[in-house]
């Protein structure tokens, strides 16, 4: 029995002992039964729940000990309750927030451990925490200060050696390593004129360097200049200071070495800028003004400014523009400074202006700014341009001539077709009347013959001189459609055929088994062709030969003029095709020409998108004339045509033709008569009204530059007539310039006719009207 009393005082004895010593621990201590029933809370843990050791007593720990995680919010398990499941030690998770009685949280850490019995049985769990807020914020203020002192080292674009007393070096930063391409083990504990290939073995850096300690010296701004098989030629600057440690007596240097090269270089360049720019301000020949900034004040300008107003330097220096004449008044100077303050930039035209002695001259004015040196400047460059703007009001004026005798020439060509179609017309028509007439002699038929071929030559030069002027302007409008290449080859060739059966040459004609398709106008293109064709007769001899081939090669179309003829002086080759060129003048040419043909071919071709190019191995050596032009796809089959049961009953058309050249008119009233229409002829306009009132017309073919009442005027008065309001209007004139054909449109004509008329294509018109009634119209 004693011994069971003297058991249990040891027992209680520990667990008092226990209890003073985790009461007096600085960790919080929670012990729970094993029901999770708290059953001792030591000082630190009461302050640190808020809890009492009473007010705790037997309450659940999870009521007591209340924990969250620190970002989620969420509540944390209990690591007491891990420890009485799992019956080992559980550390508790990061993050983790404790919750006071009031409400404050605090961070903590440690863990939760199971309390065994003597026979090794759960008992019940110990729970040990601290509160770390006060190490969370030295962790943090430690954090903060590494990283601040990292980036400040991040932003050292220095390289920095560490050297102790000896000069041997301890350390270096990476940008050192980076810099000069070296690695620690080149560098480290290794005397500093050692390094390299000893570049920095320089008696007065030694010297310096070992009287730092020592003397307790430093140095700034050492200047050295190394050449380093690396990195080259080197310009750096040395700053060399004694390490301080506290509560130590350092024997540390550390040695900053910035490199400079680029520096020095651009400062040469600035010094070499400044050089270059002060000898051009000083030899300009544009005078140069400099004003401050801010007040607009003349601070500099150069020599030029003396010859061209008179003024010296000291005149100008502390001036503003307005008092040397550059502007009116002070209103106009402030305005344009204004101007330039917010713009940065100020450029006059012709600003008049007086020199010194009062001569008027004319300048241009260009102001912009600029800083130097943080401080604003104005720069005013001041050219005279009176001669040059007497020269240009010289040329304006001669632009404005030229203008209005291009402008006359055109009106000039314009009536002069006119006046030479209006002949033409009539004997064309009389011709083909002649023609119609059976009883003819060889004499007459050779006669009619020469008289048609002129015609027809002096049509086509007035066509020409039309056509190229209206090309050059830009006012000709190409009809395309899908055509054959073919096609347009043959018929060139059977228009230009008399011209060398005249003077008995051969054509030969090389075409291709295939169609080669283009988009193209295809009068335009057969005039380029017929032209091709008959300027190689005109410059082959009698008996020579010219071939006329078509090809396809790759995406283009190739046509070919060839010929035995006089060929193309070498000298003359590049120009062949400029406007009133012509190879030859002489006497022997008979079929002459304006020069025009060969500038037309080119600018036709280039409207329809392609080239032309001449070649000729000189004089004697014949020529050849090749066009490319680019291919088309070939047209989708069409169609046939389906007969309808309708058919249009023709019927003879009623002609009243109005000109007031008599022979005209009455040579195409008589082509018509013989052709089986009912015709009458009037001479003026006023005599076409009372005519076609009493004759009623379905036709009308009437000219249009006629006295008193020209075709305008009375295409209008027929068109506001009630009988003659629907009549078919055809202008027959030898005005044939787009802006003609347009007028004419406005004014009321249906068709527009260029003199001189082809009877069969006029005919050819009539019968095609003579299928629509008027009220179609």
């Amino acid at each position: 029995m004693p011994n069971t009393n003297r058991t249990a005082e040891a027992l209680h004895e520990q667990g008092e002992w226990l209890r003073i010593t985790l009461s007096s621990i600085g960790d919080a201590v929670i012990t729970t039964d094993t029901n999770g029933g708290v059953t001792f809370l030591n000082p630190v843990a009461q302050s640190l729940t808020g809890w009492t050791q009473n007010e705790a007593a037997g309450v659940p720990l999870e009521t007591v000990f209340k924990i969250i995680n620190e970002d989620s919010r969420r509540t944390v398990e209990n690591p007491a309750t891990r420890a009485l499941r799992e019956g080992m030690i559980v550390g508790l998770a990061n993050h983790t927030l404790l919750m006071s009685k009031d409400g404050t949280e605090r961070p903590i850490d440690d863990s939760a451990a199971p309390i065994r019995n003597a026979a090794g049985e759960i008992a019940g769990v110990v729970l040990v925490f601290r509160d770390v807020s006060e190490r969370r914020e030295q962790e943090r203020s430690l954090r903060d200060a590494l990283n601040y002192a990292e980036s400040i080292l991040a932003t050292v674009r220095e390289s920095l050696i560490v050297l102790d007393k000896t000069l041997r070096v301890k350390s270096a930063n990476r940008y050192f390593y980076a810099k000069f391409q070296v690695t620690p083990a080149e560098t480290e504990n290794k005397f500093i004129y050692e390094l390299g290939n000893g570049q920095w073995n320089i008696p007065e850096l030694r010297e310096l360097l070992e009287d730092i300690l020592p003397q307790n010296h430093h140095f700034d701004d050492y200047e050295i200049e190394l050449n380093f098989p690396t990195i080259g030629q080197k310009t750096m600057l040395l700053n060399a200071r004694r390490v301080f440690k506290e509560g130590t007596h350092s024997e540390t240097i550390l040695l900053a070495i910035e490199d400079i090269t680029e520096r020095r270089l651009t400062e040469q360049k600035l010094e070499d800028s400044e050089t270059r720019y002060r000898r051009l301000f000083e030899t300009a020949q544009d005078a140069i003004l400099l004003l401050h900034g801010g007040s607009g004040e003349i601070t500099d300008a150069n020599p030029y400014i003396k010859k061209m107003l008179g003024y010296s330097l000291d005149e100008l220096v502390g001036k503003q523009l307005y008092e040397i004449g550059l502007f009116k008044d002070i209103d106009e100077n402030k305005a344009a400074f204004r101007q330039l303050q917010t713009e940065g930039y100020v450029r006059y035209e012709h600003l008049p202006l007086e020199t010194k002695d009062g001569k008027p001259i004319e300048v241009e004015f260009v102001s912009n700014t600029y800083r130097v040196n943080h401080h604003e400047v104005i720069q005013c460059n001041i050219r005279d341009i009176t001669d040059r703007s007497r020269l240009e009001r010289r040329i304006y004026q001669q632009a404005d001539e030229l203008a209005d005798i291009a402008r006359r020439k055109d009106e000039f060509l314009a009536m002069l077709s006119h006046e030479l179609r209006n002949p033409l017309s009539a004997i064309f028509n009389a011709m083909h009347i002649i023609r119609l007439q059976a009883e003819e002699n060889p004499v007459q038929q050779k006669a009619r013959n020469v008289l048609e071929r002129q015609v027809g030559q002096m049509s086509r030069m007035v066509n020409d001189l039309m056509e190229v002027s209206r090309v050059i302007t830009g006012r000709i409008r190409l009809e395309e459609e899908c055509l054959d290449l073919r096609g347009v080859a043959e018929s060139a060739a059977a228009a230009a055929l008399p011209s060398f059966e005249k003077r008995r040459q051969q054509l030969f004609v090389s075409l291709p088994d295939e169609p080669v398709w283009l988009t193209a106008d295809a009068a335009r293109l057969e005039q380029v062709v017929v032209n091709l064709l008959k300027n190689a007769a005109k410059y082959t001899d009698e008996g020579g030969q010219i071939w006329l081939t078509v090809e396809a090669e790759n995406s283009e179309a190739v046509l070919r003029v060839r010929d035995t003829g006089e060929g193309i002086a070498p000298e003359l080759l590049p120009k062949i095709f400029d406007l009133f060129t012509q190879a030859d003048r002489t006497l022997d040419r008979a079929q002459g020409g304006l020069g025009i043909g060969l500038s037309l071919v080119k600018r036709l071709v280039e409207l329809h998108h392609g080239n032309v190019a001449a070649t000729s191995a000189g004089l004697r050596q014949g020529s050849e004339f090749i066009i490319k032009l680019p291919l088309a796809d070939s047209p989708l089959p069409e169609s046939a045509d389906h007969p309808t049961s309708e058919t249009r009953n023709t019927k003879s058309l009623k002609v009243l033709v109005v000109d007031d050249n008599a022979d005209a008119a009455d040579m195409v009233a008589l082509t018509l008569q013989m052709s089986g229409y009912e015709v009458r002829a009037a001479y003026l306009g006023q005599t076409a009204l009372s005519m076609a009132n009493a004759f009623e017309p379905d036709v009308v073919i009437m000219d249009i530059g006629m006295p008193k009442m020209n075709g305008y005027e009375v295409a209008a008065a027929l068109r506001q007539n009630p009988p003659t309001k629907n009549v078919w209007l055809i202008a027959m004139t030898g005005y044939g310039q787009d802006t003609d054909r347009q007028r004419t449109q406005e004014a009321g004509f249906d068709y527009h006719l260029v003199k001189p008329l082809e009877p069969e294509k006029l005919k050819e018109l009539l019968t095609t009207l003579a299928k629509q009634p008027r009220s179609l119209k």
